[in-house]
C-alpha cells in the first residue's frame, strides 16, 4: 500500500556539471552524424577531466564527420557552456578521440533486410511517466530543481548574475498530502563561483532564482535554505570531478519519482531503444494523463536486440485511472507503432535534435518547431479516447 502523505526529494545538475559536459559533447556528435545522414548509427561516450576530453565509441555514418570535426564540436560545446578556466578551458584542453566503426554483428541485428524489419539496437527495459503535479505533467520536485538551475544559467550567460560559474547542483524537497505537493520543506543549491565572492553573497545571488520558481508562499524556512553548504565552491567542473556520459540518468528523467530501466540517453542514435523507447514511453504516459484517463501513469516497454516488436507493454495508473489497464495497454499499441522504426518515424527522431536535451531534463520541455522534444506533444489524446 503506497503512502499518500510523505516528503520527497529530487535533484538536478547544470549544463556545467562534469557529467553534463560529457553528455553535451556526446550528443553534439550524434547531431553531427544525423545532420549529415539520418540513418547514421552512433554510440559515443565522453570522459572529461582536468583539461582533458576523451571520446570513445562506435559509429557508422558519412565520412564527412571526421575526427577533426568531432574535436571541433567538443571544443564548441565546452565554449558554449562557458568554460574558460585554468583547469578546464575549451581552447586549451587536450582532446583525444577513439571512435571506430560499428560492430558488424550489431548492424546485422539492427538493420532491416528482406522481410525483416529494423530491430532494436539492444535488449532492455524502458519506463515513461507522467502526472498532474505540474503544467508539464512532470513530478514537481524535479521540475522545480531543473527550473532553478536553468534560470541561473540563463542569467549567467546574459551577464546579469555576476559571480556565478558553470558548475551547479540543486535539490528540492516537497511535502505531499494525498499524493499532492503542498509545501517545500528544504532547498539546496551548490554553485561554482568566482573566488572574490563570499558564501553569504552567493546565497543572496541565488535566492531570487529559488523564490521565482517555487509557488508563492513555498519558500522553505531560512534554516532549510542551503546554499554552498561547504562554504566555498571555486574549483568545479571537470577540473574538480571527472565527468562521464550517461551518469545522470535519474536527473535526465523523473528525479526518482518513477522507475528507470538503467539505460542512458546521451551519445546514442534513435535506433537505440534506451533512448527512443524511453521517449515513446514518456509520450504515451503524458497523453494518457493529458486525456484525463489517469492522474498518474507509468509505462514500461521491453525489447530484445534485433527484434522489432516490443516484448511487453505494461501500464500502471496507480489507482488513479478510469479504464482497465490491460485495455489501456492494448489501446496504446493501436495508436502508436512501438517498433524501433515506428517510434523513430512517429516522433521524427532521426534529426539533429539531441544536444539541447543534454541538460535540464529530457522530459517536461516544450516541443520545438524543428521536431525537438517531439515526445512532449499531446497529439494522441483524441485517438486514445476514440480507442477507449
Amino acid at each position: 500500500m503506497s503512502l499518500s502523505n510523505f516528503v520527497f526529494t529530487s535533484e538536478s545538475v547544470s549544463e556545467g556539471h562534469p557529467d553534463k559536459v560529457s553528455d553535451r559533447i556526446s550528443d553534439a556528435i550524434v547531431d553531427a552524424f544525423l545532420g549529415a545522414d539520418p540513418l547514421s548509427r552512433v554510440a559515443v561516450e565522453t570522459l572529461t577531466t582536468t583539461n582533458k576530453i576523451i571520446l570513445a565509441g562506435e559509429v557508422r555514418g558519412p565520412a564527412s564527420v571526421t575526427k577533426e570535426l568531432m574535436e571541433q564540436l567538443a571544443r564548441e560545446a565546452v565554449k558554449d557552456i562557458g568554460y574558460e578556466q585554468d583547469g578546464f578551458h575549451w581552447e586549451k584542453s587536450d582532446v583525444e578521440i577513439f571512435v571506430h566503426a560499428q560492430s558488424a554483428d550489431i548492424a546485422m541485428g539492427v538493420d532491416a533486410a528482406g522481410n525483416k524489419d529494423e530491430g532494436a539496437g539492444d535488449q532492455g527495459i524502458m519506463f515513461g511517466y507522467a502526472c498532474k503535479e505540474t503544467d508539464e505533467l512532470m513530478p514537481a520536485p524535479i521540475a522545480y530543481s531543473h527550473a532553478i538551475l536553468r534560470d541561473m544559467a540563463a542569467a549567467r550567460h546574459a551577464g546579469t548574475a555576476k559571480g556565478l560559474l558553470p558548475d551547479s547542483k540543486s535539490q528540492v524537497t516537497l511535502k505531499y498530502e494525498n499524493h499532492k505537493p503542498v509545501a517545500c520543506t528544504s532547498v539546496v543549491v551548490s554553485t561554482q563561483h568566482e573566488e572574490a565572492y563570499s558564501q553569504d553573497e552567493i546565497r543572496e545571488i541565488v535566492r531570487p532564482f529559488v523564490e521565482n520558481v517555487l509557488p508563492e508562499g513555498w519558500m522553505p524556512p531560512e534554516e532549510e535554505f542551503y546554499v554552498n553548504p561547504t562554504g566555498r565552491f571555486v574549483i568545479g567542473g571537470p577540473d574538480g570531478d571527472a565527468g562521464l556520459t550517461g551518469r545522470k540518468i535519474i536527473v535526465d528523467t523523473y528525479g526518482g519519482a518513477a522507475p528507470h530501466g538503467g539505460g542512458a540517453f546521451s551519445g546514442k542514435d534513435p535506433t537505440k531503444v534506451d533512448r527512443s523507447a524511453a521517449y515513446a514511453a514518456r509520450y504515451l504516459a503524458k497523453n494518457v494523463v493529458a486525456a484525463d484517463i489517469a492522474d498518474r501513469c507509468t509505462i514500461q516497454l521491453a525489447y530484445a536486440i534485433g527484434v522489432s516488436k516490443p516484448l511487453s507493454v505494461y501500464v500502471d495508473t496507480h489507482g488513479t485511472g478510469n479504464v482497465d489497464e490491460l485495455k489501456l495497454a492494448e489501446a496504446l499499441q493501436k495508436v502508436m507503432d512501438l517498433s524501433p522504426r515506428g517510434i523513430r518515424e512517429h516522433l521524427g527522431l532521426s534529426r539533429p535534435i539531441y544536444a539541447r536535451t543534454a541538460a535540464y531534463g529530457h522530459f517536461g520541455r516544450k516541443p520545438d518547431a524543428d521536431g525537438g522534444f517531439s515526445w512532449e506533444r499531446t497529439d494522441l489524446v483524441d485517438a486514445l479516447k476514440g480507442e477507449l
